[in-house]
């Protein structure tokens, strides 16, 4: 896997389960992050901020409907229900509580990928947002978690992806340091903490990262994701390659 990989919270309490969703969705560049229990994978929801989570139901501590309203209500992530109650009942409530699919136990690996990448996809729309930005020599690929400049790939840790995605999606805006601060860690940490990422983004994205051309500083304010020219664009055709 890369660093860039896609992160999915699965909160199941069954460890079998787990492994197998390790292993095979390792395949497929994706990292997992595990909870045993629905208080745990609302922690680690909090914490981590992952691309996807994938929800069992029947949790030994609460219910799994209940996980998912929590979940729903604070962010917009994909979530996948994976479980044995195959009844419709079930499945209407999970779907109307806000889950974007739902996967009835036993299951297949690549009807659960398919659902995956489809969730993901969507996402994107939901939020108004565009998977491909273009800016100059940079391209930014959301759904491959794939960033290059001049055609060269750019590995960047988790948090530093996090951040260039929040100022793709408000490209040419300027973000607060407050906004960057809450949008990435959910708290108020230092912004010199926040100036240390955007230092080491700089050193892999920008030619001179004493002069940048993408990433902008808004003296006292924040940053803002310089447009240099039409910068989103891509294809229906582009988007089915993608996932």
């Amino acid at each position: 896997m890369t660093a860039n990989s896609l992160r999915i919270l699965i909160i199941e309490d069954e460890p079998a389960i787990r492994r197998f969703l390790r292993t095979s969705l390792s395949v497929h560049n994706y990292r997992l992050i595990e909870a045993a229990d629905g208080a745990s994978g609302l922690k680690l929801m909090a914490r981590e901020r992952p691309e996807f989570v994938i929800l069992d139901l029947g949790l030994g501590d609460m219910d799994g409907l209940e996980v998912l309203r929590r979940l729903r209500a604070e962010w917009r992530t994909p979530i996948i229900v994976l479980s044995a109650r195959s009844d419709e009942q079930t499945k209407i409530e999970a779907l109307e509580a806000g889950a974007d699919d739902y996967v009835t136990k036993p299951f297949g690996m690549g009807e659960l990928v398919a659902r995956l990448r489809n969730a993901y996809r969507h996402s994107f729309y939901v939020k108004g947002e565009e998977p491909v930005f273009r800016n100059g020599e940079l391209h930014f690929d959301a759904i491959h978690r794939r960033v290059t400049v001049e055609g060269l790939e750019i590995k960047l840790s988790p948090t530093e992806f996090a951040i260039l995605q929040l100022l793709v999606r408000y490209a040419g805006k300027v973000l607060t340091h407050r906004q960057i601060l809450s949008e990435i860690w959910g708290s108020d940490r230092d912004v010199q903490y926040l100036r240390i990422y955007v230092g080491h983004l700089r050193r892999k994205l920008e030619q001179d990262p004493q002069r940048p051309q993408h990433i902008l500083t808004e003296p006292g304010v924040g940053y803002r994701l310089q447009r240099l020219d039409s910068a989103f664009g891509v294809t229906t055709a582009e988007i089915s390659q993608a996932v």
